[in-house]
């Protein structure tokens, strides 16, 4: 054993008691690094006269085997970070982050096997701190300054923190994933019975779990050097892309009559257009699954940030719509107050505690559901921030069950169990519907691709190179096959969520055994179907004040990645351009219902017809079009131009400033003139009364 701590200098490692071992030189790194080193088991610090010196004191008890292990990864590690540094000095910005993410998967591989007294992290239980997990954040209550400790993608973990954190996991999905089915299986799309309706919810979750386990294993696709899967915790739910897409066909096919209705107009249950929807889907899933053996660099040239952005901004901002409507009383035929008929009160008459859309009431039960999530996000602990809107969802539904706005009869009549294929639809190809949906699923695969992407970085894993890239490949491919599949097991489209990263980086932990613990609860869930029923019976005001604050997220989102954009002259105008077609389309979305007045028998040129309607009444759809033929098309700038451009505007600045300072010298200088003039006026008429 070691007498003392050892010390690891730029050029070589001492170690008291063993032979320096020699190591490759740091290179030049010119500023001061921005990281910092070994936060686990090796402290220390790099920098003092831009890299002169880089000293490590690691604080080690290690047998000898161990310590030739550790002097192989040092070694490596020497080497590795020359390199960077190397890459750092040359050009600071672009590298900045690459480095930070590097250091820290060199963390993760150099620096295992060195606490001094390590946790007990594996068995049944071990010596986890959980109340970690469950301690609130109130403003008397002393806060932690010690970390958990961080679980990397195949480490040892108890079955118990596994299962704990899985179940946060899939608490996490919850609203997401039942979302959807509600929606489209509601009065807002095919009008579907309450037994359909949770067949569909026992359904998504069942798919959706079964959908995460692909995602989480990482198959390699024989003879070949692609994969299906990314082999993280990247979990899969049903999209909220296809829900604007699908309202508008459902109200085309009802306006058609390729929907039933009654004969006072009332909407009768069409499984027919679900039918259609989902056979669409899978078909132009085909789409996703071959891009997927593109290279990652092709696919986010031709959909750049600058296309994918102002498309998911616009997803989100149309929800908000749907959101709003749940949160006011309901989003179906009650929506528009008809003063006589089934639909005069929400959720229609009869049903327990009905109201005018838009009562007070409703909004009440909405804002306590709003109003919880903001409480979670502040006060609560790690578990419930994950979980706050399955929290908020809870509130509300135990407010709304104490003022009688539940009704039980859906609980007691659902059979007890089920299943994929309980139910079924009449599958089909719904022409119309297929453009909007090839766009629906370029939208998802730039998702997959940036919500890989965040799960590598949380996860601590590289973002760049030819493991990454292979997990975008796989990640693709095998978002695409969810989504053929998802339509033979009678579900919408699904997408990579992305909700989980901050599960991650909360609970610090990528472990896959939390991963395939949230796919078992999900299956769990999904198979006993009184749950499913639970969620179906939840007022449309408590719905309503949940789904408003996930849609709003995803409009977030979608300017989170536009704010990645460099707001240059070229890219505004694209932005513009785009922006002003979707933005018109969301807000009077009837614009392009009276272009063509065709009326005739043929039906394919109705289709055809009725495909461009829908594609220009669609704003992301519109929007995610226009900016990417404008960004194959416009040139990019020159980076001179692009300076230029800068620099012309700072002269232009400060020349209007040059102006408006002689403009104010020149008004002051007439300001003191008037009040000489004034002075000597007075004094003149001061002396000739006197």
């Amino acid at each position: 054993m070691p007498a003392g701590p050892p010390v690891i200098t730029r050029g070589n490692v001492k170690k008291e008691g063993t032979n320096p071992l020699s190591t490759p030189p740091l290179g030049r790194c010119g500023p001061r690094l921005p990281m910092q080193l070994f936060q686990v088991g090796f402290r220390g610090e790099v920098g003092g006269g831009g890299c002169r010196s880089a000293v490590i004191t690691a604080l080690v008890r290690e047998t000898p085997q161990a310590h030739d292990r550790r002097q192989e990864r040092l070694s490596t590690f020497w080497g590795e970070l020359s390199s960077l540094s190397t890459q750092f000095w040359a050009d600071p910005i672009a590298h900045h982050r690459a480095l930070d993410v590097k250091i820290g998967a060199i963390k993760g591989s150099h620096c295992r096997e060195k606490e001094v007294h390590p946790p007990k992290l594996d068995g049944l239980i071990g010596d986890y701190d959980y109340a970690f997990l469950f301690k609130p954040n109130l403003p008397f209550m002393r806060k932690s300054r010690r970390a958990a400790p961080f679980f990397g993608l195949n480490d040892h973990m108890p079955v118990i923190l596994a299962l704990v954190l899985g179940f946060q996991h899939a608490l996490s999905m919850l609203a997401g994933i039942i979302t959807p089915p509600i929606i489209l299986s509601g009065q807002g799309g095919v009008n579907l019975s309450a037994e359909d309706a949770q067949y569909l919810v026992s359904t998504s979750l069942i798919v959706c779990g079964l959908c995460s386990m692909v995602q989480i294993t990482r198959f390699h696709v024989w003879k070949s050097p692609y994969y299906v899967g990314t082999g993280l915790i990247s979990v899969v739910g049903t999209s909220f892309t296809v829900i604007p897409i699908a309202s508008g066909a459902f109200a085309q096919m009802y306006a058609t009559g390729y929907c039933p209705t009654a004969a006072d107009g009332t909407k009768l249950p069409c499984p027919r257009g679900y039918g259609a929807l989902i056979g669409t889907g899978s078909v132009c899933a085909l789409l996703e699954i071959a891009l997927s053996f593109t290279r990652p660099r092709v696919l986010k040239k031709i959909f750049p940030p600058l296309v994918t952005g102002p498309t998911v901004a616009l997803i989100g901002i149309k929800l908000i719509e749907s959101g709003f409507n749940n949160w006011a009383g309901g989003s179906g035929s009650c929506a528009g107050r008809p003063e006589s008929g089934p639909f005069a009160l929400c959720p229609r008459v009869g049903a327990p505690h009905a109201l005018p859309w838009g009562s007070a009431e409703f909004i009440g039960l909405g804002f306590s559901v709003f109003v919880t999530i903001i409480l979670c996000e502040r006060f609560g602990s790690p578990i419930m921030k994950s979980c706050a809107v399955v929290v908020g969802l809870l509130v509300g539904c135990i407010i709304a069950g104490a003022t009688g706005y539940f009704s039980d009869a859906g609980i007691k009549t659902a059979p007890v169990v089920s299943f994929i294929w309980v139910k079924t639809f009449p599958l089909s190809v719904y022409g119309p519907i297929v453009l909007p949906l090839l766009a629906v699923y370029i939208v998802l695969m730039m998702e997959a691709i940036g919500d890989i992407t965040a799960t590598c970085e949380v996860s601590r894993l590289e973002v760049e190179g030819k493991l990454f890239d292979s997990r975008i490949q796989g990640g693709v491919l095998a978002d695409g096959i969810n989504g053929l599949l998802s339509g033979l097991l009678t579900i919408t489209p699904l997408s990579t969520f992305a909700q989980n990263n901050g599960v991650i980086a909360l609970t610090r932990c990528a472990n896959r055994k939390a991963g395939y613990a949230c796919c078992f609860f999900l299956l769990i869930m999904g198979i006993f179907s009184k749950f499913a029923a639970a969620l179906v019976s939840i007022p449309s005001a408590v719905l309503g004040g949940m789904t408003t604050f996930l849609f709003a997220a995803v409009g977030v989102s979608g300017i989170r990645i536009i704010s990645t954009v460099p707001f240059t002259r070229r890219n505004r105008f694209i932005l513009t351009a785009a922006l002003a077609l979707g933005f018109g389309a969301t807000l009077v979305p009837d614009w392009f219902k009276y272009v063509f007045t065709y009326s005739g028998d043929n039906r394919s040129l109705t289709g055809f017809y009725n495909a461009i309607t829908l594609v220009c009444e669609t704003g992301f759809a519109l929007a995610g079009f226009m900016a990417m033929f404008l960004n194959l098309v416009l040139q990019e700038e020159i980076e001179h131009e692009v300076v230029d451009e800068i620099q012309e505007g700072v002269a232009a600045a400060k020349t209007a400033d040059r102006n408006d300072d002689e403009m104010d010298r020149e008004e002051w200088a007439r300001i003191e003139k008037g009040k000489e003039d004034s002075d000597l006026e007075k004094g003149s008429e001061g002396e000739k009364r006197g």
